[in-house]
């Protein structure tokens, strides 16, 4: 898959590139990420990209023509229709299920907005797509794009050292992740699960499960509402509510 990200700070993205899941991904040829610099764009000696807003207000607003031109040339370096995405808090909220779809994808671009947002002309015309992490503000739409791209490169086949460990994740299965443990056995009084260390298969995997779903519960509600659960996701469910009932009147 190709990611052409769109920034006034290129420097910010060695975080993705030279790290983590995202930069083996990259030695290993499974994704590339190109990163052009929008002040390329820009006009005059001081290469400006904003502006002040017309009708008056605070902060600056990014220029139209600069975009438009670099966007057009991001397109000519990635394969057929790639979608342009803009990381914005109007946008639609990102789910598990976005990431899954768009990693399917051949390429995209991302558009990194600064200071008030981006002149809407420029959205219109290259037609971008506005997503959004969630409901705050941050100072720019870099750490966004490095938060889908890390998000999409984990889904793409070859990533991961374990090819089921996306499968794994929390909502990867419209639940929160189970809970993990590992050496040494006990810890500041604490031992690790007795089912964890039985050997049997499918109680573990049964307990994992019950971790899964309770965890969702306590946690995330809202999820569980949505979710359709079957007969054994329920039955799991029955029994950590019990059981958390019964710590909960030992305190």
């Amino acid at each position: 898959m190709q990611f052409c990200v769109i920034t006034i700070f290129p420097e910010m993205f060695t975080a993705v590139s030279d790290c983590g899941v995202v930069g083996r991904a990259l030695n290993d040829h499974l994704l590339s990420l190109d990163v052009m610099n929008l002040r390329e764009y820009g006009h005059g000696t001081h290469r400006m990209v904003d502006d002040r807003p017309f009708g008056g207000g605070p902060g600056m607003v990014m220029m139209a023509e600069p975009i438009v031109r670099c966007v057009a040339d991001a397109k000519k370096k990635l394969p057929g229709q790639v979608p342009v995405i803009y990381p914005s808090p109007q946008g639609k909220r990102l789910e598990h299920a976005d990431m899954l779809r768009m990693s399917s994808l051949e390429g995209m671009i991302i558009i990194c907005g600064r200071y008030e947002g981006i002149d809407q002309r420029a959205l219109d015309i290259i037609e971008a797509e506005e997503w959004s992490i969630g409901d705050y503000v941050l100072s720019g739409g870099e750490l966004p794009a490095m938060v889908l791209i890390d998000a999409i490169a984990r889904l793409l086949p070859g990533v991961l050292g374990n090819e089921s460990s996306s499968g794994e994740d929390s909502f990867a299965n419209g639940l929160l992740d189970t809970v993990h443990y590992t050496r040494p056995y006990e810890f500041d009084e604490r031992a690790v699960p007795d089912v964890l260390m039985s050997g049997h298969h499918e109680e573990i995997r049964r307990w994992r499960l019950k971790q899964s779903v309770g965890r969702t519960w306590l946690h995330r509600p809202d999820i569980l509402e949505k979710l359709p659960m079957n007969d054994e996701q329920k039955q799991v469910l029955e029994e950590f509510q019990r059981e958390y009932k019964d710590l909960e009147n030992q305190k």
